[in-house]
């Protein structure tokens, strides 16, 4: 009997995931340029704004000892005031009246372990999570991992379509499977991979339409607001968590891995009332909550008002990446028949749409070429649920938050120079 023989089934669905494939060509080529990572860039990391807080954690020894000590499963009550006064003041008048609570705040390691606690609270194997089309990779082999089943609906450039979602619950009710419909997953804010944002005027008819919906127990909406602060033009609508004015529906998540540290691993959600039991005693039974020491640390990072300059810090350095990348688009990839995309207005990542004929996955002759040219990214095939329609294998998600803005230039000349030599062929 081999060793994979003697693993659980959810052992077994963890195995192949893209990312752990993206990571081993990483490694296994690192002269390339690598327009796939999701990662900040390093050169923006707070070390000082860290190193002050941590100064302030541990000058007062009885506060020191509080942070190396055990925390709860809901986590630093301070912190949590904290991200609840950053909702309230966020979303403005859109929330207003809500009857918000602290209590309702719960913290995470990372906004990953929400989204895992979420799905594993809500669904039973062969339960249903709506998702738009593409969306975040990680999370749907999360739902595979735990035997649930992504069903995309269509989105545009403003988003998860509403008349969509509504067609896709109808035949899910015509069908039967309406009762295993757990959930709506949706990036709001600059969509890992499209970078899309929910426009401000589906963001009800969506919360809406879930609702109306629901007439087999309530449907959450897991919104997932990872990239809110990461923006570089223009006003951000208020969160679908402000059109949920009953507070029954929303989840919403954030983290401050892509705002501030992705090494500090704090993430929060904020969630309806009936939720908080559920998912506090599923993060007991498995961490008896999360890192405090990093809880206290970023606590203190909100007291003394060191996150909303670091915040402005990155939107200068991302936004000067962006137009990098978008004039080396212009410059290099304009040209070719076929080739589109949608200037973002924030977040990582630029979508490509190349012509039908070329497959990005791996394996493929781009893919290949890619790579030849010392280039390497994300597959757009990787970010569909795959039914009821099928992935676009002609996309790719583009990252500039790691490379600078010459080696994004060099990457898009790379890719370019791929993508001409498999139309050649």
């Amino acid at each position: 009997m081999s060793t994979l023989d003697s693993l659980s089934r959810r052992a077994a669905l963890a195995a192949g995931q893209p990312i752990s494939e993206l990571m081993r060509q990483a490694l296994a080529h690192p002269e390339l340029i690598s327009l796939a990572a999701g990662f900040v860039d390093q050169a923006t990391l707070p070390v000082e704004a860290t190193r002050a807080a941590f100064d302030e954690v541990f000058h007062d020894p009885r506060w020191a000892q509080a942070a190396l000590q055990y925390g709860t499963p809901a986590g630093h009550l301070p912190l949590r005031e904290a991200v609840l006064a950053a909702l309230v003041e966020n979303d403005g008048a859109a929330i207003a009246g809500q009857h918000l609570s602290v209590e309702q705040v719960l913290v995470t390691a990372g906004s990953n372990e929400l989204l895992h606690l979420l799905v594993d609270t809500l669904c039973d194997p062969g339960d249903i999570v709506l998702v738009p089309e593409p969306t975040y990779f990680v999370f749907l082999g999360m739902l595979r991992n735990l035997g649930v089943r992504a069903i995309g609906v269509t989105a545009d450039e403003q988003g998860l379509v509403p008349e969509a979602l509504d067609e896709e619950l109808a035949r899910l009710a015509g069908t039967g499977e309406l009762a295993r419909v757990k959930a709506l997953y949706v990036v709001s804010y600059f969509d890992n991979p499209s970078s899309v944002t929910l426009s401000e005027e589906r963001r009800g008819p969506v919360v809406e339409t879930i609702k109306r919906h629901s007439r087999h127990g309530t449907i959450r909406i897991i919104e997932d607001a990872a990239y809110r602060e990461l923006r570089y033009g223009g006003p951000n609508p208020p969160s679908m968590r402000s059109f949920d004015a009953e507070g029954d529906t929303v989840v919403l998540t954030e983290t401050f891995s892509k705002s501030f540290s992705p090494g500090i691993r704090v993430g929060w959600g904020f969630l309806p009332r009936d939720l908080v039991e559920p998912l506090s005693d599923q993060k007991g039974n498995i961490d008896f909550g999360s890192p405090n020491l990093s809880q206290h640390v970023m606590a203190a990072v909100m007291d003394k008002g060191l996150l909303r300059p670091h915040v402005e810090k990155l939107r200068d350095n991302y936004r000067k990446k962006l137009a990098a990348t978008l004039a080396a688009c212009e410059e290099h990839l304009r040209p070719i028949p076929g080739v589109h995309w949608s200037p973002p207005r924030g977040g990582l990542y630029v979508w490509l749409t190349l012509p039908d004929e070329i497959a990005t996955g791996p394996g493929g002759t781009l893919f290949e070429h890619a790579v030849e040219e010392g280039v390497l990214y994300v597959p757009g095939e990787y970010s569909y649920a795959g039914q009821p329609h099928e992935a676009r294998t002609n996309t790719i998600r583009m990252s500039f938050g790691v490379q600078s803005v010459e080696r994004i230039r060099r990457g898009v000349e790379g890719l370019t120079r791929a993508i001409r030599r498999t139309l050649e062929q």
